[in-house]
């Protein structure tokens, strides 16, 4: 847009009404819903939509989306990291995390998409590098889905991180490709 500055309240507008449009909090929201009591690294990249409710200490990098439309519902507990690349959508299902997980670092999508889907994932896991999770899924504490791996209708069992020193020790493991 010529003449606008990238600070340009007449963009800023612009920017929000798209937004609002597509169900999402605007970008001073953002600021001051989020932002508050979490780490929002870009709050340009960063898409939320309205209802999605934040526990503290959370940390978003850029290229993040969180959506709960349809009747859907996503709860996120504490000091999860949101890495680039993480998208994640109740479209009419829900999603659970609970805290200090790591999500999305090389791409992941979270799809609640139907009415009886419900994924819900504890403490401490890691979720990344191309994971897709859908339907109804329940991963236990210290879990770890890794590289392009369909999880669809699955439960992994809890156990310790994967910082656990013993890896007998740790949550249930997802690696590989494919479904």
């Amino acid at each position: 847009m010529p003449g606008l500055s990238p600070l340009d309240p007449r963009l800023l507008d612009r920017l929000d009404a798209a937004r609002r449009q597509s169900g999402l909090l605007t970008i001073g929201e953002v600021m001051e819903s989020i932002a508050r009591d979490n780490l929002v690294l870009d709050p340009f990249s960063l898409l939320i939509g309205v209802g999605v409710r934040f526990g503290r200490g959370n940390m978003f990098r850029p290229h993040v989306e969180i959506m709960a439309e349809a009747g859907g519902s996503v709860v996120v507990g504490d000091d999860n990291r949101f890495l680039s690349g993480c998208a994640i959508r109740a479209n009419a299902g829900r999603v659970m995390i609970g805290n200090g997980n790591s999500l999305g670092e090389g791409g992941l999508v979270i799809d609640a998409d139907r009415a009886d889907a419900a994924i819900v994932i504890g403490d401490e896991g890691r979720y990344r590098y191309g994971a897709v999770i859908r339907g109804k899924a329940t991963l236990g504490s210290g879990s770890q889905v890794l590289g392009p791996v369909i999880v669809e209708d699955c439960s992994l069992w809890a156990g310790g991180s994967f910082l656990e020193s013993d890896p007998d020790q740790r949550g249930g493991v997802l690696k590989g490709v494919g479904p």
